[in-house]
Formats: structure tokens, sequence, C-alpha cells
């Protein structure tokens, strides 16, 4: 894209006709004009590549601004809420000084195009905005979507993610704690690969991305730029699948854990030595976003002399040194009488670190090459001023026929026997089956902290060792109940969450969100997308638990094919001592088996409806987050008291999925007795949410009764933890043995 002679600012002033290759950049027409009409001219070829990654939908957000706002306008009063929306990631405040940051991000279409690599910088981008804030990273979760489990392509995406994130995870020395993995033929070709990280700082000790002071020196340090990643996420992710196009071929990222962990601990040290002013990593669009971040963000301009960085391939253009999305960069604001001291610890680490520009008493983001100025820019142009699209939305014409299809018209089970087949179909089905072979490729307790992962309900860090005080965090989503309702999909995704966080004996502060879907242009995929960010808005503000950040992935499609929508929620919880918490595991025979909750009739979107009928259709369960609160309050106070012993929410499988699988996890079997006014089948399969069993030792029974009828929590004892069979009396009954074969061979045979 470079020209002969320098495409300088002075001289695009002076060749106002020269052609650009705005459209092969991801700009459209009109915004390019707007470009020329902002700066009074054409643009330089460096310009227009920082307003193309910049202005592309997975940095700019410009088709889903107008309604993220809600996120604000609707956020309740917290005081855990320290840093909220608009930074590298949000800070909550946990108690006893710490502060805890945490986000989700999606790097899904580069993790289709080559998934070790792709899945790999998604770690490695998540836990940079994480270290730029000014923490220690403790964590990492990871939620992932594939295609059909038997389709071939599966065999291709599924171990190559895998591999990527648990060789970056477990090369930085950072335990993979929790996340999902589902199966579904929407996802064919477009895997949503999300990746989440949590840091551990002091509150002092928060830091966010602004130059600011005079003459304050930007310093670009870590690996050096190269050709991988030019146009990666924020092109490639901006844009739908179609082999023709060439949007889907740029260079994805490529990965250096090691070098990662370099800077990790360069940057702590830079943090504990108060020499950094302000920092930006280099994640989608590079320099571009690095340098027009922080100038925006700041109270002045930037100059940067781009022959300063350092690179890995010496005839890269400016505009492929402004677009590279290479991996393990940063970039920091440092005062003159510091720099020294910084660029030493960064020798000490090894880490390459660049003086590349400085800060300026004025409002203009200069960038020069060569001796010739190539950009001119109000940097908030570039960074916060770009499009706002007000998509149109329309209510799709099949909604209200997918909606009558109702699962719970669905021929059920007519005898003992086929109800007994049905559950194991139910327990070794792809989506409900054990996923230890792809969590044992993790490391779950590097650094000696993890308290609770995988398959937990939620995974738990302690972060502080005398005290216990830890944190929890749970990821959950489910496409179908968002393709059958979307306001109410986005709220059982808030909903599961929340309820997987108080299982364990966390109490919920906050939220994080990956909002994944197809084509912004597609008016059904819009309105599915509005509704979703509304539910999520409305519960949040309901529930008490603002959102932090997050972020959103579009054109999740291929051709006119688009995912589910996908909704997927991270919530954030506290416990005051990690020794208190509540696992799933059935911990001691006798003890007896509470249901928590109302069960109806209620399958639309339900595993049992899948597995057993490939069947979509109906209403999702209902909602009632006042009794999501309840229910949450009742498992915290019972988990600080010692009144539960083990507890496992109820979603996905509805209550006969959970019971086996704490059973199986504590080694444990049970007799479940059927309650009056349910049928064994309703009892065993639906997914009524605002439930969870728990396992309540015989001395507590009558303290747990008082306390749930005290607050109207209803509260049924169906069972006793005993031998070694799951048996559902004058059902059927199954041998731990039977079920741990069914439930554990089902993805080593698909991925064999």
């Amino acid at each position: 894209m470079s020209r002969t002679p320098l495409d300088t600012v002075e001289h695009a002033a002076a060749t106002p006709d020269v052609e650009l290759p705005w459209a092969e950049l991801g700009l459209k027409k009109d915004e390019y004009e707007r470009i020329v009409e902002i700066l009074g001219r054409r643009p330089t070829g460096a310009e227009l590549a920082m307003y193309s990654v910049m202005w592309s939908e997975h940095c700019s957000y410009k088709s889903s601004k107008v309604h993220l706002r809600q996120f604000g306008e609707k956020a309740p009063e917290s005081d855990a809420l320290l840093v909220g929306i608009g930074e590298n990631a949000g800070v909550v405040d946990v108690g006893q000084g710490y502060a805890v940051t945490f986000k989700v991000e999606s790097h899904n279409h580069p993790s289709y195009v080559e998934p070790y690599q792709g899945a790999a910088t998604g770690v490695g981008g998540i836990v940079r905005d994480i270290i730029a804030m000014g923490a220690r990273p403790v964590a990492v979760v990871d939620p992932l979507r594939f295609g059909a489990a038997d389709h071939p392509d599966t065999k291709r995406v599924l171990p190559g993610v895998v591999a990527g994130i648990g060789g970056y995870g477990n090369c930085l020395g950072l335990p993979n704690i929790g996340g999902e993995v589902v199966f579904d033929a929407c996802y064919q070709g477009n895997p949503l690969v999300n990746a989440g990280a949590i840091g551990v700082m002091r509150h002092e000790d928060i830091h966010l991305a602004k130059a600011s002071g005079a003459g304050n020196k930007v310093i670009l340090y870590g690996a050096r730029t190269g050709g991988d990643g030019i146009g990666g996420a924020s092109i490639l992710a901006s844009e739908t699948f179609d082999d023709a196009k060439p949007s889907k071929r740029p260079a994805v990222q490529v990965g250096d854990p090691f070098q990662e962990k370099l800077l990790i601990e360069c940057t702590l040290e830079a943090f504990r030595e108060k020499l950094v002013v302000g920092i930006q990593d280099l994640g989608a669009a590079g320099l571009s976003c690095a340098t027009s971040e922080l100038a925006s963000n700041g109270s002045g301009g930037m100059r940067v002399t781009l022959d300063d960085v350092p690179l890995r391939d010496s005839t890269l253009s400016p505009e492929e040194i402004l677009m590279s999305e290479s991996q393990e960069r940063m970039c920091a604001v440092v005062e003159p009488g510091k720099v020294d001291r910084f660029l030493e610890i960064c020798d000490k680490w090894d880490v390459i670190a660049t003086v590349i520009g400085e800060v300026t008493d004025g409002d203009r983001l200069e960038i020069y090459w060569h001796g010739g100025k190539i950009v001119d820019v109000d940097p908030r142009t570039v960074a916060h001023d770009g499009p706002v699209y007000e998509r149109p939305y329309a209510r799709p014409e099949w909604q209200d026929a997918l909606q009558a299809d109702d699962a719970n018209k669905l021929p059920r089970p007519r005898s003992s026997e086929e109800l007994k087949d049905q559950v194991l179909k139910l327990v070794g089905s792809p989506n409900q089956a054990s996923k230890q072979w792809i969590t044992q490729q993790y490391d779950h307790f590097v650094q000696g902290n993890t308290v609770l992962a995988m398959p937990e309900d939620s995974g738990m860090i302690r972060i502080d060792e005398a005290s216990g005080l830890g944190v929890a965090i749970a990821t959950d989503g489910n496409g179908r109940y968002a393709k059958l309702d979307p306001y109410t999909g986005a709220q059982l995704a808030l909903a599961e969450a929340y309820r997987n966080v108080a299982t364990t004996g966390a109490k919920p502060l906050a939220v994080s969100d990956c909002l994944n879907f197809g084509s912004p242009e597609d008016p059904a995929v819009m309105w599915q997308f509005a509704e979703a960010v509304r539910g999520l808005a409305d519960a949040c503000q309901q529930l008490g638990t603002p959102v932090t950040g997050g972020n959103v992935s579009l054109y999740n499609q291929t051709g006119e094919t688009a995912i589910h929508p996908t909704p997927v929620v991270a919530v954030l919880g506290v416990i005051d001592d990690v020794a208190r918490r509540t696992p799933a595991a059935f911990q001691e025979e006798g003890q007896l088996l509470y249901l928590l909750g109302d069960t109806r009739e209620e399958f639309g979107g339900s595993a049992w409806s899948q597995v057993v009928h490939d069947h979509l259709g109906g209403l999702p369960p209902q909602v009632d987050l006042e009794r999501e609160r309840l229910l949450g309050e009742i498992l915290i106070a019972a988990s600080r008291d010692g009144m539960i012993d083990s507890a496992h929410d109820l979603s996905d499988g509805g209550l006969i999925q959970a019971v086996v699988e704490s059973a199986l996890l504590g080694e444990k079997g049970a007799r479940l007795v059927v309650p009056d006014g349910l049928d064994a089948f309703t009892f065993l399969f639906s997914e009524s949410a605002g439930r969870a069993i728990v396992a309540v030792p015989r001395s507590e029974e009558v303290r747990f009764n008082d306390m749930c009828g005290a607050r109207g929590l209803p509260a049924a004892r169906i069972g006793v933890v005993d031998g070694d069979t799951v048996e559902v009396q004058g059902e059927f009954a199954l041998t731990l043995r039977e079920l741990r074969e069914v439930h554990e061979r089902t993805i080593p045979a698909l991925l064999a």
C-alpha cells in the first residue's frame, strides 16, 4: 500500500484525486467519505490503515453501541464497582484492600482459520488486558462452542483450540478453572472461542489507559512487530465468512507464551516502582489502537516516530506496522526521569523496549516515518468517534412458528425401561458427557491457589492465604434458549452463572459478557442482539450485578446461516473464606438430598428435547430473578454456616444430570423419590430455572428447613446419598460404574 513519493500529510493534501483501497480494508464508501470530511483532505495510506482497523466492527462496536448504552443507563448501584465499562477490563472491590479485574473476550474467527494460534492468542490478549489494569493474572476460563460433535471439521478445530488454550495458559503458569464446551451444528464453520481472565491487585495499584503529561515518553515494549495478524482480529471478525472474500485470509497472530510471561513480570515490577503513568496493551488493531486510545484518553496529544518500532521484518510498510497485531506487545507512558529505570527493568527481563514518541501539549496524534509526517489526526476521531449505526431490526417471521412448536408436546417415555434408556442417552450425549478429555489438557492447580475447578459449578481461587479470601467465577450461556427467546435467553445465561457462583458459597458481585451473534446487516439477527442486550441489562439491574465490560462478536455466520444468538455471561463472586466453599460432589453417605425451587413442565430448548428428539422449539424456561436472588442468599448462608456439604445447580439436563454428576464426582450413589405432584419424567428432565440440589447432614436438617421456610424458598426432601447406584424408586437403578462408562467414553470416542 506504500506509494512513492512517501504519502505524507502534505502529499495527501496536494493529491486529492489519488485512489486509496478503502473497500479492500473493509470500509464502506460513506465511511471513507466521512474520514475525508473529518480530515478536510484525503487520508494518507497510514491514516487510512488506522481508521480502517479502528472503525472495524470488532474495534468500534459501530452496530452495537446504541444498544450497549443500556448497560450504563440501567447500571445498578454497586459499592463494589471500582472501574467500569470503557477500560481494558472492569475492576471490583472484594474486601481487605484487594481489587479483582476480570473480562471475557472472543477470538472466534481466527480460531476457525488457525485453531491453535487463534485460541492461544485469544488467551494471550485477554491476559494482557488484565496486566494493563495493574493486576497480576491469577486464572483463565474458556467458554467454547463447536459444530456437531461427529462432524469431521470438529475433529480439526476442537483439538487445535484446546491445545492452543492449554499450551499458552500452561506456559504462563495460569490455572484454567472454568468454562464450557458445547456442540451444536449451528456453530459449524463458526466456532466460538471465548476466553476470560482474572487478575488481583491492591486498590492503589489500579492503572488506566491514558497518556497525560506533556513531555512524558511513549515506550513500546515486548516482542518485535511482524507481519503476522495484519488485519487479523480487527477485520477478520468484522465480516461474514465467505471464501470469495479477502476477509477470510488475513494472517492469524502467532503467540509466544514465554515472551508474555516475561512481559507480565516486567510490567508488574515497573508498576511496583511507580514508573508508569498510563498503559495499553497491543491487541486488535495493534499500534493503531494503542496510540489513538492512549492519546484520546489523556490530556494532550502524542508524537510517534514509526522508524523506532523494533521490527521482525524490515520490509514492512508504515501501514502494515500500524495494522500489525503481533502479540506480546504493550505501550507505556513514562515520565522522562523514570525512563532509564523502566528500560533497565525491561532489560533485566530480556524484554525489548524502545522510546517511540512522547506526549505533547496539543490535541493531535502525529506519526512520522522516514522524516515525513504520515499521520496527523484528532485521536478521538480514530478511537472513539467512529460511525454509529442504528441498524434496522425486526422480529423474524419464523419466530412465532418456532415458539409454537412446543417441546412440551413431544412424545415422552412410556415405561420405566424407556425412562432409564433416555437417562443413559442424555448423560452420554456430547453436551452432557464428561469433558475430562478436554479439561485434563489444562493445568488447574498451578500456583497452588485453585480451590475449585471444572467440573465444579464455578471455579474458585484463593487470593489471600492468611484470611482465606477468595473469588469465584462462572461462565454460562445457552444458544438454544436464546434462539427461542433472546430476551429470556440472555437472562437465563445470567441467572445460571449467578446461581453457579452462589452454589459454591460465593456472593455474586459483577458481570462481564461476550455477545456472539450473526451478521448485524440481517434485521433478524439485529433483533436478537437488541433483545438479548435489553434482557441482560434488565436482569443485571434487578440482581444488582453491574456489567463491568465485555465484548461483542458479530458476523458469526457462513453465507446466510447465522449461529444461534449466544450471549455468554461471566459472573464474579467473592467468598470470605475459601475453606467454607461448597463442592458439587456428594460427600458422605446418609446425607439428605433436598431439591430447592419449583419444578414445572419446561422442556423448550432442553437437553432432553435435543438428545432424544433432535428438536428445538417452544419457549425456554421462565425466569424469576427474585427467586434467583433468594436461592443465592440461601445457598451462601447454608455454605457459610455449615448446613450443606454439597450443592449443584440444575440447568442443562435437569435434575438427573446434576445428580449423576455429583454422584460420579463423589463416588457415592443416591436413592431418589419422586415428590408428590410430579411425575418421574418431569422430575428428572425439567430444566426449570432457579433450582439447586443440596446434600444436608442429618444434624442440620431442622435448621436448614427452618431457614428455607422462614425465607419462603420451596425445599423438598427427595432422597439420600447412599450406595453405589443412582436409583429412582419405582422406576430404575443405574450403577455408578455403568453411568461412568457412558458419561466418560463419548468425547474420547468422537475425537479419537
